[in-house]
């Protein structure tokens, strides 16, 4: 009979409590997600069952009253947004914002660099009283962040500030770029091409040199084996034409799109792959890994992770745990898993001594 009382009236905190045979204390650290509390699983897994059965829902504006937090933060996108890598940024990043019953704002604008036209999204975060931002690009060496984003804490994806006082978090493209060739060097593969992209953005100097770097560790050559090309299908084709004169046995592209044409180019020169060919992208950019045939072996960018990654480092500066230590480790790189499908084998007999 409590339990339908309960359920007819709004469920406050102390019926959670009662219901739960915890303190309210405790039902205040579980569902607020307070960081460095002692709850064992066990008990915060029954606050939140009690939670739910009740249908309580917290006061989020009588507790910003009282911590002068709004528990929201705020999320800027420059061009990530229209781009195939957006989704699991964004995705990382509410799931993180859920987990610690925090709520996530999401603006597409760029970050101008003019003060005066740089600071306006920002300021539309101010003006809802967010608790901290999160600016994400994906094509930025450095940025210079405006005046107003320091007046909270802030974190970045894809991108360094050029002050260094603001936490990062980036994708070791070098080291995954690296990856690739030693697994192709491990299959026995001498002749290792790169089709490479021809802009002038940091993914392109982080591949190329882990390419480099990897090569020359196994004591391969890459003379006359590097091409650069549209980041597209329609480069990576041009590219792996020129390439497949120069006899390799496997291409690296750039990323997964110039790997539709590499595939296309070697189906027009009759190469079986991966018999005759390995091919190898990078970015594992649904859908097309797995809509090629055979399946495209790639290395995956780690972006729901950076999102995730970016929202928990938001919330321990807004909590002022670990922010000396963040700043020290700037930036944080997170890394590039290889994804083995069915595009590589070891070259054709003859060919790999």
């Amino acid at each position: 009979m409590t339990g339908s009382r309960v359920t007819e009236k709004t469920a406050g905190i102390r019926d959670v409590a009662a219901h739960a045979g915890v303190s309210q204390t405790t039902v205040s650290h579980v569902l607020n997600a307070t960081p460095h509390t002692r709850v064992s699983e066990d008990t915060a897994a029954r606050v939140r069952a009690a939670a739910e059965e009740l249908g309580y829902r917290p006061n989020r504006l009588a507790r910003g009253l009282r911590t002068q937090a709004s528990d929201m933060i705020g999320l800027l996108t420059e061009e990530i947004a229209t781009t195939p890598h957006a989704g699991r940024i964004i995705l990382g990043a509410q799931e993180e914002a859920s987990r610690r019953n925090l709520t996530l704002a999401i603006i597409n604008s760029e970050l101008n660099p003019d003060p005066e036209v740089g600071s306006a999204p920002i300021q539309a975060f101010l003006d809802r009283q967010v608790d901290g931002i999160i600016y994400a690009t994906v094509y930025h060496d450095e940025i210079i962040a405006p005046d107003n984003m320091r007046s909270r804490p802030a974190a970045l994806i894809g991108a360094r500030d050029a002050a260094g006082t603001i936490p990062a978090v980036l994708p070791d493209e070098r080291a995954g770029a690296a990856a690739v060739v030693e697994m192709l060097a491990r299959a026995g593969h001498r002749r290792i091409a790169f089709a490479a992209s021809g802009d002038d953005v940091p993914a392109t100097r982080g591949r190329l040199l882990g390419y480099r770097d990897a090569m020359q560790a196994a004591g391969l050559s890459t003379r006359d084996l590097i091409l650069s090309g549209t980041a597209d299908a329609r480069g990576g084709y041009r590219a792996t034409v020129e390439l497949l004169d120069r006899g390799p046995t496997a291409v690296f592209c750039y990323n997964d799109r110039m790997a539709i044409g590499a595939y296309r180019a070697a189906g027009e020169r009759g190469l079986v792959i991966p018999t005759d060919l390995s091919i190898v992208g990078f970015d594992d950019q649904a859908p097309i890994p797995d809509s090629l045939f055979p399946t495209l072996t790639t290395v995956s960018l780690p972006h729901y992770e950076m999102g995730a990654w970016a929202v928990a480092t938001l919330a321990a500066l807004v909590h002022g745990k670990g922010e000396e230590a963040l700043l020290a480790a700037h930036p944080t790189v997170l890394a590039c898993p290889l994804v083995e499908r069915e595009s590589v084998a070891p070259p054709p007999a003859g060919t790999h001594i």
